[in-house]
């Protein structure tokens, strides 16, 4: 189907900013809505199938529309991710450096309202939907209200499939590697400055998982990131540090444990064991909530898809004794979640 459209006005300036440098603007939509797109001067065509040449040209009117100055790479493929305008999303507004901060989907938007609402919120999703970033945005508004007294941020020392070894350094310097990413957006909420600062005055606290056993955390926002590379009993030792006047963020993805295969992660045994316990909120994100490349959210369904066809396959030869003698020697690929943990 082919979809033409004037701009009218002739706005040049409107146009440059909407076509992008070098119409790269352009080019991130044609890729991720699978259209072509040609213009000349005001006369815009899109070529594609219907219901994607149509929202390629809901989109273009859009960018037309805040096209008075240039529009970021990142807009574009937020508005791409989503269902939603970067600029409409729902959800309480957070008090940090970034005044542009809010949840780009309705997912995100229950996620902050579930942080805001309950002591104990646990967040579920796959990479870029924002679980961390959003999560320490409200421990950093919480901290700027004075509504807690200090962050702690945590998150279990498992490498991704490597074995590191020793890593040179003191104690911080071993520790930081695994901790990085949750620097990145402390500097991108608060900025360097003022992160030092909140590090010399004991306001914020970055550590291992293995560093709060024994510990109690009153008035504290206390946020445990990677948490499908704990363990049962890892996880029930961090919920039992809560004390008075904290709040308690857990995210992880459970496509991505690091674990051993054999061993069940404490993510997905708090998901199914706390799911019913009164005052904590699970949030399930999904692909749709990714704000990341739009190719980002191909590849987690292709590889969600595929877990889920080795999972039936597995069910399929384990209800079916009669037939494994036909089935080749060679094992089948196994997911990185145990079989106990995966509910029928």
């Amino acid at each position: 189907m082919i979809l033409r459209h004037l701009f009218s006005p002739l706005n040049n300036r409107r146009l440059g900013h909407l076509c992008g440098p070098t119409d790269a603007h352009l080019r991130s939509i044609e890729a991720a809505l699978e259209v072509r797109i040609a213009h000349r001067h005001e006369q815009f065509k899109v070529d594609g199938p219907k219901a994607k040449a149509q929202r390629a040209m809901d989109m273009l009117q859009a960018l037309y529309e805040m096209a008075a100055k240039p529009i970021p790479d990142e807009v574009v493929r937020l508005m791409l991710a989503g269902d939603v305008a970067p600029d409409a999303g729902p959800g309480p507004a957070l008090a940090t450096r970034r005044a542009d901060l809010k949840p780009r989907s309705v997912n995100q938007a229950v996620y902050l309202d579930n942080i805001a609402q309950y002591d104990i919120t646990i967040g579920i999703g796959p990479a870029g939907t924002g679980k961390t970033y959003l999560a320490v945005a409200a421990a950093v508004d919480a901290l700027h209200r004075s509504a807690v007294q200090r962050i702690v941020l945590t998150r279990p020392a498992v490498e991704a499939g490597e074995r590191l070894g020793f890593l040179p350094g003191d104690l911080n310097q071993k520790v930081d590697p695994y901790l990085r990413p949750l620097y990145d957006a402390l500097y991108d909420l608060m900025g360097f400055e003022q992160v030092q600062k909140a590090f010399e005055r004991q306001a914020l606290e970055i550590a291992p998982l293995a560093f709060m056993r024994g510990r109690t955390l009153n008035n504290a926002f206390v946020i445990l990131d990677e948490a499908q590379n704990t363990t049962p009993e890892q996880m029930k030792m961090f919920l039992t540090r809560v004390g008075f006047g904290t709040k308690a963020v857990i995210t992880g993805d459970v496509s991505q444990i690091d674990l051993p295969k054999a061993q069940l992660s404490g993510l997905v045994d708090a998901e199914r064991t706390l799911r019913r316990v009164e005052g904590i909120a699970i949030t399930r994100l999904t692909s749709a909530d990714i704000v990341r490349h739009p190719l980002v959210a191909r590849i987690v369904d292709a590889y969600d898809a595929a877990r889920r066809a080795e999972e039936l396959a597995a069910a399929a030869l384990e209800g079916l004794p009669a037939l494994a003698a036909e089935v080749p020697a060679a094992p089948l690929p196994k997911t990185r979640v145990p079989k106990r943990a995966i509910r029928p």
